[in-house]
């Protein structure tokens, strides 16, 4: 039951070198493309990140916050195209969090790594470094990377009696 699994998903940082199936990689290919977009214009695009090299060079993305990236042995960018739908970030978001929920439901870990409105260093964004590392047009945006692997760590499940219910308000 997806309740469940959102009881059980919590951010992974570290990750075994165990290698991801490719029938698991092609799941989490599907469910991006499954992902619901307003109006259903999909202004998003997923580049999955399979190399080593380049996943230790997205690492670096950001100065805090994407270190651990460089040992996750899959790292999926999510990209907007703003000229499609001025909700493309919330596109974007929605889409990674299906991913996220797909890779607990394989037994994989993720985490959710921001990069819009971060910057790289004093003088470059993180969004532009990642676009000239990957050769991604200009008018792209990237939203976040995820990273993904089988966890090498343990994080304790949700507790229901701890949800924050002060949150919650009913209007009858």
């Amino acid at each position: 039951m997806l309740l469940n699994l959102l009881y059980q998903r919590r951010s992974i940082r570290r990750y075994t070198d165990r290698p991801i199936e490719k029938s698991k990689i092609k799941a989490l290919k599907e469910a991006a493309l499954l992902s619901p977009s307003s109006r259903n214009l999909r202004p998003w695009e997923f580049v999955f990140v399979e190399d080593q090299v380049k996943i230790d060079m997205l690492s670096k993305s950001k100065p805090n916050g994407s270190s651990f990236l460089a040992h996750a042995p899959l790292a999926i960018v999510i990209v907007g195209d703003p000229t499609l739908s001025d909700v493309w970030v919330e596109d974007c978001s929605i889409s990674a969090i299906i991913l996220q929920l797909v890779a607990q439901d394989l037994g994989l870990g993720s985490c959710w790594i921001q990069i819009r409105k971060r910057m790289h260093n004093d003088t470059t964004s993180a969004e532009d470094y990642i676009k000239n590392l990957l050769a991604l047009h200009h008018d792209k945006r990237i939203e976040a990377i995820l990273s993904i692997g089988y966890p090498d760590e343990t994080r304790p499940c949700y507790i229901k009696e701890k949800l924050s219910w002060e949150k919650i308000y009913e209007i009858s």
